[in-house]
């Protein structure tokens, strides 16, 4: 959730842009548009645009309230937007969610010529995932389209969607890590060098990264002269680049596939029974808690996630695997679920803060708490294989949420010894007694249930006050 850094200020993610800003007041989101804004905002709203891709499900709607502006000498208008979910960052996506925010934002420069319109920016922050689709968040993006200019925004997409796209397809799909790196995308001639030199060889990659970053370095150190004429480009050209740059994010595959947790579900120790009494139970349990939102964390590819989002229940799946995360990603687009958000986290090393003031980007823990965290088969992964004491690991799940569902795995089970064989033992609070004592610090243990067939036990908590 957005937030703000001092009262009668705009949101902390929202001060950079002199055509509006966010605010909150009394708990409800506004948006700001200022004067300078208006002949851009009148004619986003008259020309048909905002319907359109309102109607599409590819903008936020808002609608227009009398509400006092944060910064009245200023205003043209206060809007207020559909508020979202959850806020999820790039550095967060899989694969396939960073491409189909790409494709998203070439699709709206396009569809925003029709109607005389360009965007001013192409960040990957103005794109977030709400009822299972990307949309565009920033209603301010839109312009009036300068006749004969170049995209302002081309180094812009390059940097926040081809070069982390490229990367992931051509090198590791790991180096989406680039973006909590750098905030306002991956440099170019960074890419052009960590990129094989065959993509020289790739038209579009050639053009958009490895040409594209030698022209940066070739212009970055002269001046301009006064007076001196802008090149132009034609609209024709213009959506021959957008073109070319679709083209591009399209044909770059990546396939998840031979990462460690990917296919857990196919190797896990339960019996099929075993498996679907735990789903029985944690089913039973949310319908008890009725939460308002979910957060899953160690998802897998979020079959236990889908029990809260199939009721409706807005769920993030987090993962730490790509491959898992980008499975989950692509059954949710498959099959149009609306209230699923899955999500690559590392829980030991959750996003922190970011940007300016270490507040544009919240950590994941200011983004909660929600009601209810799901924690199954993942304590011994924190435990064992990260060696995180268990009174920390129950710290931290009270931080994120007010209820947990948490699942103990004894050092008896086949899985754990897996961990435990290629290193010492040297984990001796590692019992039931230990989990108990270390969660009752911060949690009321409400009920108890074990995994039939296994030593697996599941442990329904309510966060202590």
């Amino acid at each position: 959730m957005l937030k703000m850094t001092m009262n009668n200020q705009p949101l902390s993610a929202s001060f950079r842009d002199p055509s509006g800003f966010l605010f909150e007041r009394d708990g409800v989101l506004y948006r700001q548009v200022n004067q300078l804004y208006q002949p851009h905002y009148d004619q986003l709203m008259q020309s048909g645009l905002y319907e359109r891709l309102v109607k599409a499900k590819r903008l936020i709607p808002h609608q227009e309230v009398s509400v006092e502006p944060l910064q009245p000498e200023v205003a043209y208008r206060v809007i207020q937007p559909e508020r979202l979910a959850f806020i999820s960052y790039p550095y967060e996506w899989s694969f396939s969610q960073l491409k189909d925010a790409a494709l998203l934002t070439l699709k709206l420069q396009k569809r925003a010529l029709e109607y005389g319109m360009w965007l001013k920016d192409a960040s990957a922050y103005n794109i977030q995932f709400h009822q299972g689709r990307p949309v565009l968040i920033d209603t301010l993006s839109f312009e009036r389209y300068p006749e004969g200019q170049p995209w302002v925004a081309y180094r812009q997409f390059c940097q926040h969607f081809l070069a982390p796209l490229a990367l992931m397809a051509y090198r590791d799909v790991r180096l989406n890590q680039l973006l909590r790196v750098y905030i306002d995308g991956v440099p170019l001639d960074l890419a052009s060098r960590l990129l094989p030199w065959h993509t020289r060889l790739n038209f579009g990659l050639s053009a958009h990264i490895h040409l594209h970053a030698a022209a940066q370095q070739r212009y970055s150190d002269k001046a301009v002269q006064p007076g001196a004429q802008q090149r132009q480009v034609s609209k024709m050209g213009l959506i021959g680049l957008i073109d070319s740059l679709e083209n591009t994010v399209r044909k770059l595959k990546w396939q998840p596939a031979g990462t460690e947790w990917g296919d857990y579900y196919d190797a896990t120790n339960y019996t099929r029974d075993a498996f679907e009494q735990k789903k029985q139970l944690v089913d039973r349990w949310i319908e008890q808690l009725r939460p308002a939102q979910v957060w899953d964390l160690g998802a897998n590819t979020g079959v236990f996630s889908r029990l809260a989002s199939d009721r409706g229940i807005f769920t993030v799946a987090a993962d730490i695997d790509p491959a898992a995360v980008d499975k989950s990603y692509q059954e949710m687009r498959q099959k149009k679920e609306t209230c699923l958000h899955p999500l690559l986290i590392d829980l030991t090393n959750p996003s922190p803060a970011l940007g300016w003031h270490n507040q544009e980007r919240d950590s994941l823990i200011d983004r909660g708490p929600v009601d209810l965290v799901l924690a199954l088969a993942l304590v011994h992964h924190l435990a064992i294989s990260n060696n995180v004491p268990l009174v920390d690991v129950a710290r931290f799940f009270a931080h994120l949420g007010r209820s947990a569902i948490v699942e103990f795995v004894p050092k008896s089970d086949s899985q754990v010894q897996r961990l435990l064989s290629s290193r010492v033992d040297i984990f001796p609070n590692y019992t039931r007694e230990g989990f108990e004592a270390a969660f009752g610090q911060f949690f009321t243990i409400r009920a108890v249930e074990a995994v039939e067939g296994s030593q697996r036990l599941l442990y329904l908590l309510e966060r202590k006050n």
